[in-house]
């Protein structure tokens, strides 16, 4: 049977008939995400799972990694040749992929627009969790 009815030959409940349209929505999107205003966090902590849940697809995570780690280079660079220009490509370095990864892999806009401070410590954060083995690469 499927999951309005069709093969068992009953006619679908009023419940179903709502569903179906949503079903259907759903799989052409690849989600259901929820609109209205951006979530807002009274820390960090809150922010960090929400962070996580935005950054699910292993595409986008790999991107945002690299993207970290470049700019996390060409900052230090920067430092210890004294071309302080270079710091002006690191935010470009780091921010370039992960926007690439949100707009293509995840579909969701960047939480970077409207939580820049938590966002970059989630950056670093995630970073350090792969570097360590915590989370998947």
């Amino acid at each position: 049977m499927d999951k309005i009815g069709k093969v068992s030959g009953r006619k679908p409940s009023g419940s179903q008939l709502k569903a179906a349209p949503l079903r259907t929505m759903t799989a052409m999107t690849g989600s259901a995400r929820p609109t209205g205003p951006p979530p807002s966090f009274a820390s960090f902590r809150e922010f960090y799972p929400y962070y996580l849940g935005e950054h699910s697809n292993r595409t986008s995570r790999r991107l945002h990694v690299t993207g970290t780690l470049l700019a996390v280079a060409i900052a230090a660079g920067a430092l210890v040749t004294g071309r302080w220009a270079w710091l002006l490509a690191a935010p470009v370095a780091g921010y370039l992929p992960a926007w690439l990864g949100h707009f293509f892999f995840e579909g969701n806009s960047p939480a970077t627009f409207r939580h820049p401070l938590y966002s970059l410590r989630g950056d670093f954060c995630m970073l350090a969790e792969v570097l360590t083995g915590r989370m998947r690469w």
